[in-house]
């Protein structure tokens, strides 16, 4: 005789062969709405009903030879590992939480809202008397019959806060400084060339560093102005131009992930090279190599650093060189037809801390005509290029923000000298 799991399994696929050919547009609006719930009802409850058999289903794993029945119900039912690993793991923790589980059953519980329950029971310290763990199991599945499982997982992780206030900060803090150590522990960073003049960067780093991050790129994102004259593009929306097949629409406001990496690019460029440490016997400082026929023309290209041979991701144009030469601790190498070094800047030749105070206090802004981006946000320039003569002192530089730097040394804008020391930027017809 049939066990009444499968003799039940097979009377619900009966009853839902019995209406396969019933066409719900003839329902009532009422008839549809009392449905819907009644059959997410019932998805609870087969879903109760699977977990349970899995949790009691090592056996099956152990016959088959599969490394646990997760794996094995992956292959036997052509569903991804990864979910069928994650519904083991919530029908071993149902096995111990018998309140949720009874609730997932009646149907007053639906399948994420138990995941979420389970994984905030779990994520509880430890050292958490077994009594508060059952409050929290109850009042989290009180919860379920007001809040989705967006609002329950913010419930879960301020849980104590409800049930024991008068614990939770010091079992938040433990549980913090868990979290922390285990941080450190697991923080990656890799820098990878995509070979199409960008790098992908991917990493994990502790809560604290990214809030730092996050903190920096909003003091560079925060001044920009988000509706930059369509008559004035950018030095970036120039070159996007530029690599964009004809007959491409034409890019609209710069999104916020672009802008983020836009102020993530400036802030490397303005740490103090000072403060990085010695490494090869010399501070932290990035070679621009170019030869001397390449310095002073228009259109040609520079190397960054000191690639291996046939490597082309280190590869950018003189325009960028040239303005990346104002930057401290940035060196010029410029090469003559043989190779040999011509002149190998210092960066004691950039501007100094010392100068950079005093281009603030003159200063005070960014001097293009009209921009007003204070002083700590500004780069140091020459006036007259460094490639062309220009001299690192006061005379000669001005300070500039990131977006007029750029078009400083972007060879589709010429400049003017205002009487008053500012700078007017001129599109070339």
């Amino acid at each position: 005789m049939d066990h009444p799991i499968r003799l039940a399994a097979r009377q619900i696929d009966g009853a839902l062969k019995s209406v396969a050919d019933v066409n719900p547009a003839f329902m009532t609006a009422t008839d549809k709405a009392a449905a819907l719930v009644e059959i997410a009802s019932l998805e609870a409850r087969v879903a109760e009903l699977r977990l349970r058999v899995t949790a009691d289903a090592s056996d099956v794993a152990e016959e088959s030879g599969a490394r646990d029945v997760g794996v094995w119900a992956a292959a036997a039912t052509h569903r991804r590992r990864s979910d069928c690993a994650a519904d083991l793991r919530l029908a071993l923790a149902l096995a111990d939480r018998p309140l949720l589980a009874t609730a997932l059953r009646e149907g007053a519980v639906n399948f994420d809202q138990a995941r979420v329950i389970a994984t905030a029971l779990a994520e509880l310290p430890a050292d958490v008397d077994a009594a508060l763990v059952d409050q929290a199991e109850e009042a989290l599945v009180g919860y379920a019959a007001r809040f989705d499982p967006i609002e329950l997982a913010r419930l879960g992780r301020r849980i104590l806060d409800v049930i024991a206030p008068e614990i939770a900060e010091a079992v938040e803090a433990r549980h913090l400084a868990d979290l922390e150590a285990s941080a450190q522990h697991r923080m990656r960073l890799a820098l990878r060339a995509l070979g199409d003049g960008t790098t992908r960067i991917t990493g994990l780093i502790p809560d604290a560093s990214a809030a730092r991050l996050a903190t920096y790129l909003h003091a560079f994102t925060n001044p920009r102005r988000d509706d930059t004259d369509p008559a004035e593009p950018t030095l970036v929306e120039v070159r996007a131009k530029r690599a964009s097949k004809p007959g491409e629409p034409s890019s609209g406001p710069v999104p916020y992930g672009r802008k983020s990496a836009q102020a993530f690019c400036q802030l490397l460029e303005t740490l103090d090279h000072s403060r990085l440490p010695i490494h090869g016997g010399d501070a932290t400082t990035l070679v621009v190599t170019m030869s001397l026929d390449s310095l002073r023309a228009d259109l040609a290209t520079a190397t960054l650093g000191n690639p291996a041979p046939g490597d082309s991701h280190d590869r950018i144009t003189a325009d960028e060189a040239r303005r990346l030469a104002c930057t401290a601790g940035i060196v010029p190498a410029v090469l003559d037809g043989q190779g040999e070094v011509l002149d190998l800047g210092r960066s004691q030749r950039l501007f100094n801390r010392a100068q950079r105070r005093a281009f603030a206090l003159r200063d005070k802004e960014c001097r293009a005509e009209g921009c007003h981006i204070p002083a700590p946000w500004c780069e140091a320039h020459h006036r007259h290029p460094w490639s062309t003569g220009g001299r690192t002192d006061l005379a000669d530089g001005m300070l500039l923000c990131s977006h007029h730097h750029h078009r400083a040394h972007d060879p589709t804008y010429t400049t003017e000298r205002l009487a008053d020391g500012d700078v007017r930027f001129h599109r070339r017809t």
